[in-house]
């Protein structure tokens, strides 16, 4: 992943404020620069500007969307295309047509759209249930979107400026879990581990959130790890000390023993697997180039791998010894994920598409999933398999069933910087988090099923 200067947008799409937190899209001229007036302007009559915290909770409540407003019209970002002068509709128009998608490399892409899978769209698999304004993602590096985790349906986390929050989907609060605005210091009983120390501000570039461990990864190769239950950060430290050395993804796992453990993806060109008793590293893998995402497999026994080349790797988790290279993409790949079967997984990558394999046979993938106007920057599937989201750097979230050979999509259509997807854990929510300066949020979105009168209620 190459490294972006601190406060510059590369791709003109995510613009980074000074101290590195993320300001909202500006890749689009003229009409855009407009519509962006237009919606503050809109934001500002309706009184949402408050230095009160009060007036802050009063503003969140009143700018939520329930399932219920949504069904009477009102748009689900809260947007009041009524008061602006030119519809949404013209607004998605002139978005597709100037959006530009950012690359690393220059390869012909002639023959990528005759490889890429007809799909129907059309889907309802997730029902829109609520957006809360309340708790908004930032992002610090644009091509890294791995920064909402649901642990449950009811227990959300993600990043915003300096802190991971967790949002509650029952409560309709969020509250700081972990602050890194500096100094970050382990608590007394972390403190006698080796291989650790007090860190300064951290920028917070990836994180995980599972087995009840929270791990965030920094812009300047730094790694916390908060366990939930108990007070304090469990390890903090810099894992690696080159010049470009961002913690790109984290992946937190059970090994073939069961023990947990830990795995990160540096630009440094080395994947890490900790302990995450005593947080000791237990080996590291080197590759040719910066490592930008990794997923363990269902048994453990495997890794997915990419990176900056626009071949990926699936290898051995115990050894690092490659087991296959992944050829068919175009550029550099910053996604991946397995299926729940351990057979199918799945490569997200710059060149708009997600790519399928089977790794039973790993000479060509599966099948090619196409995005709509940029890259494919996150991917997760339900924990049932039933399910696949992709997500692109804007705009666009798509679901596929995969029981219909993902031939059949649910394409979410927002505005704003997608930081993150995940699904719970009991595939009954997805939640998305948009990063965006006056309509940043967390949006949630409930299985359908046949017994859609409980709607009503909501």
């Amino acid at each position: 992943m190459p490294r972006t200067p601190q406060g510059q947008s590369v791709d003109g799409m995510a613009q980074l404020q000074d101290d590195g937190q993320y300001m909202g899209d500006e890749y689009m001229v003229d009409f855009e620069d407009d519509a962006e007036d237009q919606l503050q302007a809109a934001r500002e009559r309706n009184s949402l500007d408050s230095d009160s915290d009060d007036d802050n909770d009063v503003r969140n409540k009143v700018s939520d969307t329930t399932a219920a407003q949504a069904r009477r019209g009102k748009d689900i970002q809260g947007i009041p295309w009524d008061r602006l002068t030119f519809t949404r509709e013209k607004y998605r128009e002139t978005r597709l047509r100037q959006y530009k998608n950012y690359v690393n490399l220059q390869l012909p892409h002639d023959e990528l759209e005759k490889e890429c899978k007809v799909v129907e769209k059309g889907g309802d698999f997730y029902r829109f249930r609520h957006n809360t304004r309340s708790v908004k993602s930032t992002i610090v590096h644009f091509q890294l979107r791995n920064l909402v985790w649901a642990t449950s349906k009811h227990d959300v986390y993600l990043m915003h400026s300096y802190s991971v929050m967790h949002w509650s989907p029952i409560t309709k609060k969020g509250t700081e879990v972990l602050n890194v605005a500096g100094p970050v210091i382990p608590s007394l009983e972390a403190q006698s581990r080796p291989f650790q120390h007090g860190l300064g501000r951290v920028q917070i570039s990836t994180m995980c959130v599972k087995r009840n461990l929270l791990v965030a990864g920094g812009f300047q190769g730094e790694m916390i790890c908060k366990n939930l239950d108990r007070p304090g950060v469990s390890y903090c430290a810099k894992i690696t000390h080159d010049d470009n050395a961002i913690t790109n993804a984290i992946d937190i796992y059970d090994n073939c023993s069961g023990a947990v453990r830990l795995m990160s993806s540096n630009n440094d060109s080395v994947v890490r697997v900790f302990d995450c008793n005593n947080f000791s590293v237990l080996s590291r893998f080197y590759f040719p180039w910066a490592v930008n995402h990794t997923s363990v497999s269902p048994d453990s026994k495997s890794v997915i791998v990419v990176g900056d080349n626009a071949d990926g790797i699936l290898a051995d988790s115990q050894s690092g010894k490659i087991i296959s290279t992944l050829r068919g993409h175009l550029d550099y790949s910053f996604a991946s994920a397995w299926h729940p079967d351990g057979r199918v997984f799945a490569t997200g990558n710059q060149d708009t598409t997600c790519r399928l394999w089977d790794n039973r046979y790993l000479g060509s993938s599966l099948a090619v999933l196409k995005g709509r106007i940029g890259a494919i920057r996150s991917i997760r599937f339900t924990a049932d398999g039933r399910f696949m989201v992709m997500a692109e750097p804007a705009d666009f979230v798509h679901v596929f069933d995969t029981k219909q050979d993902y031939s059949h999509c649910q394409e979410i259509d927002i505005f704003g910087e997608v930081a993150g997807v995940s699904f719970s854990p009991d595939s009954e929510s997805l939640f998305v988090g948009v990063a965006d300066r006056t309509y940043g949020s967390l949006l949630e979105f409930n299985r359908s099923h046949a017994y859609t009168y409980f709607d009503c209620i909501i």
